[in-house]
């Protein structure tokens, strides 16, 4: 008899104890997981899976409610200090069993068995080394689950014409299943061979850009990344950013001078800072002109990152 399979689901979790309560809350009562007060399932087809919680140093008794929690499939790394994304999730990773690694947030809530879907379809498909859900609002409508490589088209319609073309052209989500150029990191499963021929996550990047930088390596390993909407999980959003929308701009920015740097040839790095500068300048601006506090203090620091 074949080796049943088993999905790693890997949660990341910074001073977000009531999102994650939620979030395991969905994990654990979704019915393929083998839980202290369920029977193992009888379908032999059907993969394990175990959970593992990487705590970055929350303050919020996240860490504490979890231990409360832990069981022989439901484990808990607490770190000293925030790693970020990317270590935070490598330090998961190395601890995992599975075959599959589901890098799952902490904001989000699992349905309908997403994560053996998911895993059903890697392993039939063995040209394919990640994939992403379709990601929904708590309402139920579609959020943005896959993207183009932010080259210097895609970067420019991203700043400058995102909130007429962006849905289409620089993310979106869609009702088919799709090959593309990476998918969001609320929900992303590699397979574990994929993730040792592409390398780790790139620890160089805090948060945000992250799981588009893997999925840059992954598709040079020589594997297919897809959108795959037959697994649906509910994305809630920014549960480990504090700040709103602030921390997400300025990582971005940082992020997408890091990417260029690593993937895209010398003589592009300056055309993206020019348009970063423009963007932050011209928003900046803007944030005088209206009094906007948040828009002076964000931009003003999205000028110096450029």
């Amino acid at each position: 008899m074949a080796k049943k399979k088993i999905i790693s689901i890997i949660i990341l979790s910074w001073n977000t104890k009531k999102l994650l309560r939620q979030c395991l809350k969905s994990v654990v009562s979704d019915q393929w997981l083998v839980t202290r007060k369920k029977k193992p399932t009888t379908n032999h087809q059907l993969p394990t899976t175990e959970i593992i919680v990487v705590d970055n140093a929350s303050t919020d008794g996240s860490p504490e409610m979890v231990e409360e929690m832990v069981t022989s499939t439901l484990h808990l790394i607490k770190n000293k200090k925030n790693l970020g994304y990317g270590a935070g999730n490598n330090q998961g990773m190395r601890k995992a069993k599975g075959d599959y690694f589901l890098l799952l947030n902490s904001d989000t809530l699992v349905k309908n068995k997403a994560p053996v879907k998911m895993a059903q379809f890697l392993g039939q498909h063995p040209e394919v080394g990640a994939i992403g859900c379709k990601l929904l609002n708590q309402d139920g409508s579609d959020q943005p689950s896959f993207g183009l490589f932010p080259n210097l088209l895609v970067t420019l319609v991203m700043l400058f014409a995102e909130h007429w073309l962006g849905e289409s052209f620089v993310r979106r989500s869609g009702d088919k299943v799709k090959e593309t150029d990476w998918v969001m990191g609320a929900a992303l499963m590699v397979k574990r061979e994929a993730a040792e021929k592409a390398g780790p996550m790139d620890e160089g990047i805090f948060m945000y850009m992250d799981e588009v930088e893997w999925c840059r390596r992954i598709k040079k390993s020589g594997y297919r990344v897809m959108f795959y909407p037959g697994a649906e999980i509910t994305h809630l959003g920014r549960g480990s950013s504090k700040t709103g929308r602030k921390d997400p701009i300025l990582n971005i920015y940082r992020g997408l001078i890091y990417f260029y740097k690593k993937h895209y040839p010398r003589w592009q790095l300056p055309i993206l800072r020019l348009m970063l500068k423009l963007k932050a300048a011209g928003t900046l601006l803007l944030g005088y002109l209206t009094n906007n506090q948040y828009l002076k203090e964000t931009y003003g620091q999205a000028l110096k990152i450029s």
